[in-house]
């Protein structure tokens, strides 16, 4: 069928009771037949129809109700890339007739639509940019009027990355095709924001005011974010129609360059029963997905029912009430990391020490790092200019292992050579990279570093600077008063020493990092667990249990000489002479010894610490992958 009006598609869906099954992801599919991402995708659709025809009968066979058509990037600008800037309409007229063919082919053409699919231009708009908004504008009239004419059901102007380029594509579609229902979604980053900081109640409330047909949100960092994001945007715009595709979850970079992406069809087809409860009326898939999800999403929605649409209003048959203001707020909005929200449920942590590199590249950082989350570490803590030797700035570090690897960060916050107009920019610029979990601690003196005459000046101790963030920051303003555009959501960390000389001095100064704010303690290494349980029994007894996680330092000997090293020249360590006889005794195979010592640690100590901060020694992060996945089998 093709729909005439945009109350032909309301009428459409009248006919329809049940949720609307889009499809997935194009992009996905065909790089898995082969198609490298060098290459223009929207350009198959003249070369290669067959294999663009061949995903669009995978996801119609899987239960999908509309198929978006191979045109994402069919636009001048992006189409310049590959020197096809000039043929927009045939691209696009092409991706119309496949999906089209393919719909008759199968004798659906009264069920299922087909909806033009208009991505992003890939330029950066003015002010950002040098692209004009009515340069954007036109691009997008040339994709749109090819769209169009071709004869499509509907328009979807999906993964914009802010609502200013979302609403000169929307403009276009009602100055081209007025006739058309025009479906918008925008796509989020790890803080539940567009690119340029728009929350997803503003998007709503935005995109109704234009006067969309239906509103979206796409792509992003998968299901349970994109949940999050459709309770936001549908408690700020009750009455909409909405339209939810996420990714199969965080894309993770394998060795060898090969994406991954980790939601499994039967977890993605729970989240589909779960949109639709909290008012999507399609939903489907976005990077990552393939027709199993699609058809998993189907089975999932299948018996699911909502009541009529009029005029462009959905209601559920089962309507949700949102939560008031006095309502307990979700999980996700209390806890501001994953980190956080494993401590509060009494989940066992397993934290990794990792050292930022000493030149520019990443490359086997991230591999270690995606080593260590193979072999299950919760967290990757990285530590800044250890020993104050020169290393790459660890805000990187953790943005990248975020970004590609997939698994959250700690960043080591030291106050050791900052004054107060550093600490408080390199906070928000470590807010900014997505970094929430914050480990404060004093830092080591530059004067046995790299450079021993470097500044070594600090205006702020580490209780000060934990009090700086989660008394300041964290509300809004900074050191001095002034309002910040929004509080921060850091999650801090403290330094703790279970084996002080002068215990009295070590209780009095965690004291005091506990009333600063302080939400977690990682401690120095421990090779005596009850001894270390004995610092934390006398802290009870004088003044009560300690009120925040404790994450025990564990760290593998490598040698004997490593551990006479450690014993005589690192303060606050200490290792009992029985370590040492078993190191010695196992002579060239000490470290083996040392991984059996370590796994013995981990073992005592899992009776009464909330979690593990392993430090594996000399960057030998395969003894760290190896220890956990003996604890983590074990268990």
């Amino acid at each position: 069928m093709t729909l005439d009006s945009r109350e032909a598609f309301i009428q459409w869906l009248e006919h329809r009771a049940r949720p609307i099954v889009l499809d997935g992801a194009m992009g996905t599919m065909l790089h898995a037949r082969g198609i490298s991402f060098d290459e223009c995708f929207d350009a198959l659709n003249l070369t290669r129809p067959a294999l663009v025809a061949d995903v669009h009968r995978a996801y119609l066979e899987a239960g999908a109700d509309i198929l978006l058509t191979n045109t994402f990037g069919a636009n001048r600008f992006r189409l310049a890339e590959h020197g096809l800037e000039d043929r927009v309409a045939e691209i696009n007229r092409a991706g119309v007739e496949l999906a089209r063919r393919v719909v008759m082919a199968a004798f659906k053409e009264q069920e299922v639509l087909v909806a033009g699919d208009v991505g992003p231009l890939g330029v950066r708009l003015a002010p950002f940019g040098r692209v004009s908004k009515e340069e954007a504008r036109s691009a997008f009239r040339e994709q749109i009027q090819a769209l169009a004419d071709a004869g499509v059901d509907l328009l979807v102007i999906e993964t914009m990355v802010s609502l200013d380029e979302a609403h000169e594509a929307f403009l276009a579609a009602r100055e081209v095709a007025p006739h058309l229902p025009v479906v918008v979604s925008l796509t989020y980053t790890r803080d539940d924001r567009t690119l340029l900081g728009e929350k997803p109640d503003q998007v709503a409330r935005q995109l109704r005011d234009w006067g969309v047909d239906v509103l979206g949100a796409n792509c992003s960092s998968g299901p349970s974010q994109l949940l999050r994001i459709l309770r936001a945007m549908r408690k700020a715009v009750p009455e909409a129609l909405y339209w939810i595709k996420p990714n199969a979850g965080w894309p993770e970079r394998l060795p060898g360059g090969r994406i991954f992406y980790p939601a499994t069809p039967d977890y993605f087809a729970d989240f589909a029963r779960q949109f639709v409860e909290e008012g999507a009326r399609f939903v489907g898939g976005c990077c990552g997905t393939t027709p199993e999800h699609i058809r998993a999403v189907a089975q999932a929605l299948r018996e699911m029912r909502v009541s009529p649409v009029s005029n462009g209003v959905q209601v559920l048959s089962h309507p949700r009430r949102f939560p008031e203001e006095t309502e307990a707020p979700r999980e996700e909005e209390v806890y501001p990391s994953q980190l956080a929200r494993k401590l509060a449920r009494g989940t066992f942590v397993f934290a990794v020490e990792m050292s930022p590199p000493r030149g520019v590249s990443l490359h086997k950082t991230l591999l270690h790092a995606a080593l260590l989350k193979e072999a299950g570490a919760d967290v990757v803590n990285i530590a800044d200019s250890p020993m104050a030797r020169m290393r790459m700035s660890p805000w990187a570090v953790c943005h990248r292992i975020q970004e590609d690897v997939g698994i959250e960060t700690t960043l080591h916050f030291p106050t050791r050579g900052r004054n107060l107009l550093r600490v408080q920019g390199d906070l928000l610029a470590a807010h900014a990279l997505g970094i929430r979990n914050i480990f404060v601690v004093m830092g080591d003196p530059t004067s046995i570093g790299d450079y021993p005459e470097a500044m070594d000046a600090y205006d702020v101790v580490p209780s000060g600077l934990i009090k700086l963030i989660k008394q300041s920051f964290n509300r809004g303003k900074d050191y001095a008063g002034n309002p910040l555009d929004e509080p921060t959501r850091f999650f801090i960390g403290c330094a703790l020493n279970l084996m002080a000389p002068d215990p009295e001095r070590e209780m009095k100064v965690l004291r005091r990092k506990i009333r600063a704010g302080a939400d977690f303690a990682l401690t120095q290494p421990v090779y005596q667990p009850e001894e270390a349980r004995r610092f934390l029994q006398m802290y009870e007894e004088r003044y009560g249990p300690i009120p925040i996680p404790i994450l025990v330092g564990v760290l593998p000997p490598y040698s004997l000489r490593h551990a006479r090293f450690l014993h005589h020249e690192v303060p606050g360590i200490h290792i009992p002479e029985e370590v040492m006889r078993r190191l010695e005794q196992a002579g060239d195979k000490a470290w083996e010894e040392g991984l059996r010592l370590a796994v013995e640690l981990v073992e005592a100590l899992k009776e009464w610490a909330q979690g593990i901060y392993l430090m594996p020694p000399f960057r030998k992060y395969w003894m760290a992958a190896e220890i956990l996945e003996k604890v983590t089998n074990a268990a």
